[in-house]
């Protein structure tokens, strides 16, 4: 790795001060372990507990930053190409709130597809911005949606030519990601700029046996999720500027107006280690996953009543490229959903999958995973389709309509105006307070500030019927529903 790659500044700032030996009258109350709870103590090792101090001169300010912050964040953007990096303690959901109102402007248009994460809405509800949303297609033998296509981003902007920016998800979930770069072509030269939520993919730029990164793609800011491929902890990600369209000013005033005045040390210095740790072993590391995840593959699709998608599948609209350490299996030819195949994996078999669906189980291989993990991994699948096959295949999910609902309030309206509860069948002609989807694809049915039909209701009646995991309302069992008065 390049030399100036080789130190993590903002840890060993705090690692000096803990060191030094000045005696703490200041926050935090345990004072530096002094009063910690011997539980805090099993939790967090004496030597985190010095080093988990609040803001001193010679550790910076993450609000505005001079010193060892502002150098782990500048090495941060140099690994991956990026004009600048800033360091995230609220999630990704931080980042792309954070993202979303730096680009743009209440009453802006933004291009946004359906399937954006709830975190999307949340920064369109503070912006005051106008969403339009753009239906990406769904995969029907998977049941799960897939990426934008460029024709569906084109059409979006022939009919609103003066929208400021458009959101991708990139890649999905599943790890599915779609012709980022032409997006980001046709956005540009429209005089668009282009948001990314990249939530899972802050591996991609490790391996070219991947999808190519956001950055590199062209976008223009670039929210990642370190802590859910990379070596960060939990709650942390990063958010990168590429090109002169937003100004890095405004980005570093919007996310200080969103962070806390308190951010957690132990929180920011596990993004400088995992730069470091990716600087210095990230080809390996991620190469090692993407292996390891092919012979997994392969030997899943040895199995019956099991099937686990690759790059072969790729090409269909919305499917450009596949982040192959994400491992899709589907257990529908087994006769079970998903969900059922996660108890029996999580309890039989002693292994997590990251998530569950009606015919899926995704598992994440990482920079982490080794020959022993991904061999337990192989050996509990096989072992689970001899064993545990039911009989016949899991029932279909139907598809949404492609027809979206009127907007009649933006979602910022949407959430400032009176709301009251409703018999969910008498729903019909109200505007929807509530969000409601379902899992898998992941979709919204109905969003704050829409028009319920009576199309809708059956459709989600429906779809309910199934057991689909449903998401967004208050009342999960959907005998109410909350709707504007």
């Amino acid at each position: 790795m390049k030399k100036e790659q080789r130190r993590a500044p903002l840890a060993a700032a705090m690692e000096a001060y803990a060191a030094g030996g000045a005696l703490a009258f200041h926050t935090p109350g345990h004072k530096q372990g002094l009063g910690a709870d011997p539980l805090l103590k099993k939790l967090i090792t004496e030597e985190g507990l010095k080093q988990e101090v609040s803001l001193m001169a010679e550790l910076d300010d993450l609000n505005h930053p001079e010193g060892c912050i502002r150098e782990a964040e500048e090495l941060a953007a140099e690994l991956w190409d990026a004009d600048s990096a800033f360091f995230m303690v609220n999630g990704t959901t931080g980042a792309i709130h954070t993202m979303i109102m730096a680009a743009l402007s209440p009453g802006d248009e933004v291009l946004v597809p359906r399937n954006a994460h709830r975190s999307i809405m949340g920064g369109i509800v503070l912006s005051g911005a106008c969403p339009v949303y753009m239906q990406p297609t769904v995969d029907e033998r998977l049941g799960i949606a897939m990426g934008l296509t460029t024709e569906c981003v084109e059409e979006t902007i022939r009919r609103h030519p003066t929208a400021k920016a458009v959101v991708v998800v990139y890649p999905t979930y599943y790890g599915v990601a779609c012709d980022l770069s032409s997006i980001v072509r046709t956005a540009h030269a429209h005089g668009m700029t282009v948001l990314v939520d990249e939530a899972h993919g802050a591996h991609l730029h490790f391996s070219e046996a991947l999808p190519p990164d956001a950055v590199s793609c062209g976008a223009d800011l670039v929210a990642q999720s370190t802590h859910k491929t990379l070596g960060s902890m939990t709650q942390t990600s990063m958010l990168f500027l590429k090109g002169g369209r937003i100004e890095p000013e405004r980005v570093r005033r919007t996310m200080s107006l969103l962070t806390s005045t308190s951010p957690n040390y132990l929180l920011m210095a596990s993004l400088d280690i995992a730069r470091y740790q990716m600087a210095a072993e990230g080809r390996e590391r991620v190469g090692r996953a993407v292996w390891l995840s092919s012979i997994v593959r392969s030997e899943v699709n040895r199995m019956d009543g099991l099937w686990c998608f690759g790059k072969e599948y790729m090409g269909a609209p919305g499917a450009e490229a596949l982040d192959t350490a994400k491992l899709t299996v589907q257990v529908a030819g087994l006769g079970m959903t998903g969900a059922e195949a996660e108890q029996i994996l999580r309890w039989k078999y002693k292994l997590q999958c990251e998530l569950a669906d009606t015919k899926n189980v995704l598992f994440i291989l990482s920079m982490a995973d080794t020959e022993e993990t991904a061999d337990r991994l192989t050996e509990a699948l096989r072992d689970f389709s001899r064993t545990e096959k039911k009989g016949d295949a899991a029932p279909a999910v139907p598809l949404q309509a492609t027809t979206l609902p009127a907007v009649v309030y933006t979602p910022r309206e949407a959430m400032f105006r009176e709301s009251e509860r409703i018999v969910f069948e008498a729903a019909e002609g109200r505007i929807s307070a509530e969000e409601i989807a379902f899992y898998p694809p992941g979709i919204p049915v109905i969003l704050p500030g829409e028009r319920i039909t009576r199309e809708l209701i059956d459709y989600i009646k429906e779809t309910a019927a199934l057991g689909l995991r449903v998401t967004g309302p208050q009342d999960t069992s959907l005998k109410t529903l909350r709707v504007l008065r």
